[in-house]
């Protein structure tokens, strides 16, 4: 056998030999093209200038994919967790390779002409996994990531080349401390709105900015990055409890070491993505995500990686299945928690238990640990007393917070996240930006007002290119005092720390001629949760589209021009054309 033992915990990660998987004999591993026979002697060549000897080649090669770089907390530390991972690859009996790819900060670029490039670092991330792992042949693959698109790259990576392997996520950043409560970086976005209405000063912000992100690791409420944690643990990529470790805790090396003996035993059984992956894995998460009041972009993820592995889901089903499960999580942004209290109060297994419990979460379904989703939460302890998931007895709302809007407006259909303290409708006049910049500008100089619809287009994957949160406008209108009054409605998307009643999303976008390109100043937009509805009234928009032409593109060479040119529409996960 290839694996070894997993520490301590050895039995919670073996995989169970009643499992009927085809076990993979040594001669038909794809390294062995590579670096088997007579012809591949300068290969050979090459691996012994690396350090590895004769009987190392004997081995099976693991692919260990890493994000890190220096540019944000999030991936920060995943350089050091690479190593206990190659450690226990080594231990359990293989050759682990590793090596980098890129990543974007959407907090830092956020507001500015680099967020463009954030949901483009998607494709890029994922072809550059890909290619690495289908050129080195590797047997398997371990994907460390840590923010908002390394992950959803990192599992689309791992489906396109089909190779036994897991996905590791590098952990969620402790909360700051300002003044006595814990903070974290959305409540600096939210604080920049409050200084220009004079709600703060120049020197509170300072002093908040200072101590909102206290280290290493991504953003910690239930943004996008936790939010796709969650999913790759209860859709069956990640090994059950090891994502929610928050970055800087002390059990994470020994977690990383374990996930890298358990590669092996993926290996061994030939558990593939494709195994895992099926509509109903598809269907688990997307549960999650409703129940725990999760990022919107989510929505964009799981379109993507459901078409990369076949599996037929639309953005309708995202709402049929949300509109079904209740809200559990008080997780901020909507609620009171931070991501790290989710893993005090028993991690997500805790919320899995209860969808599971429920009947909302099919328990029956296969995770990289070879054990069923339900099989996996035997073990959960929940912490006596914790108040961060409700019982399934007192939801915090009935439904899950991720909704589908349709109408005049969006034909093909809009997001919105809704919590227990969200807006469920607004009617009101458009105030009507074709850029981010022009709308934060009017935001932070006192023009929008209560009743008003901020609608912002030209963002979306074509338009941008790129599809640009709005987190610096959305957080300055519930910074300036706004937010239970104002709606804001753009074919561009939003980060996982967006509060209020903001609709993203918008299909078909602005850029290709969509309804939303036809909206004027004053135009009455109508919002209504209830009955999915997003549309505009009293206006004839083909009549108006008539006279419309495409605009310019803002990019004509490079990567974001080819992105304008091959990306499809929002509403089918915003993918690139073969």
């Amino acid at each position: 056998m290839w694996c070894g033992l997993l520490g301590d915990d050895a039995t919670a990660y073996l995989l169970p030999p009643e499992l009927d998987f085809q076990i993979v004999p040594p001669r038909e591993l794809p390294s062995r093209s590579l670096y088997q026979g007579r012809d591949r002697a300068g290969a050979r060549s090459f691996l012994y200038a690396i350090g590895l000897t004769a009987a190392d080649i004997e081995k099976p090669f693991v692919g260990v994919s890493n994000c890190w770089l220096e540019t944000m907390p999030c991936n920060f530390g995943l350089r050091e967790l690479a190593v206990p991972v190659k450690a226990g690859i080594r231990a359990a009996g293989a050759n682990p390779m590793e090596f980098n790819t890129i990543a974007i900060s959407d907090g830092i670029t956020m507001g500015s002409e680099g967020m463009k490039t954030s949901l483009v670092s998607r494709e890029v991330i994922a072809d550059s996994i890909e290619l690495v792992g289908r050129g080195h042949q590797f047997d398997a693959m371990c994907a460390i990531c840590a923010c908002d698109k390394t992950i959803p790259a990192s599992a689309i990576s791992l489906v396109r080349l089909d190779r036994p392997g897991i996905l590791l996520y590098g952990g969620s950043i402790m909360p700051g401390r300002f003044r006595g409560r814990e903070v974290n970086v959305g409540e600096v976005y939210e604080a920049i709105g409050a200084v220009a209405a004079g709600k703060m000063s120049d020197a509170d912000l300072a002093e908040l900015e200072a101590v909102a992100c206290p280290g290493p690791g991504a953003c910690g409420g239930q943004y996008t990055a936790n939010t796709m944690s969650m999913v790759m643990e209860v859709i069956g990529l990640s090994p059950f409890g090891f994502n929610s470790i928050p970055a800087m805790d002390p059990d994470k090396p020994r977690a990383a070491e374990a996930a890298g003996r358990l590669v092996l035993a993926v290996l061994e059984q030939d558990l593939r993505p494709s195994r895992i992956l099926t509509r109903r894995a598809f269907d688990n998460a997307i549960a999650a995500v409703a129940a725990s009041g999760g990022s919107t972009n989510a929505v964009l993820h799981l379109l993507a990686l459901a078409r990369e592995v076949d599996v037929e889901l639309y953005i309708d089903d995202i709402d049929r299945i949300s509109r079904r499960t209740p809200l559990l999580c008080d997780l901020k942004p909507g609620g009171r928690f931070a991501a790290v209290e989710l893993h005090r109060a028993g991690g997500i297994g805790v919320l899995t238990k209860r969808l599971i419990e429920g009947g909302f979460v099919d328990g029956d379904a296969l995770t990289v640990t070879g054990r069923t989703l339900g099989e996996e939460c035997e073990t959960v302890r929940e912490t006596p007393g914790q108040e961060v998931v409700a019982p399934l007895s007192k939801p915090l709302r009935d439904e899950g917070g991720l909704v589908v809007l349709r109408g005049s407006l969006a034909p093909d259909g809009s997001v919105v996240k809704v919590t227990q303290h969200t807006p469920t409708s607004h009617r009101g006049p458009a105030r009507v930006f074709n850029r981010e910049e022009d709308a934060f500008a009017a935001v932070t100089g006192g023009k929008i007002k209560p009743g008003d619809t901020v609608v912002i287009r030209y963002e979306g994957p074509r338009g941008g290119p790129g599809m640009r949160e709005m987190l610096q406008v959305t957080a300055a209108i519930v910074g300036e005092g706004l937010g239970e009054s104002v709606a804001m409605v753009t074919d561009g998307r939003f980060s996982g720390a967006t509060q209020g009643f903001m609709i993203g999303h918008v299909a078909p976008e602005a850029a290709v001629g969509g309804p939303i390109a036809a909206i004027q100043d004053g135009d009455i937009i109508d919002i209504d949760v209830e009955s999915r509805k997003l549309a505009v009234e009293g206006v004839d928009i083909a009549a108006r589209l008539k006279g419309w032409t495409p605009p310019e593109p803002n990019y004509r060479k490079g990567v974001l021009a080819r992105y304008a040119l091959l990306v499809g529409s929002a509403s089918e996960g915003a993918i690139l054309k073969p």
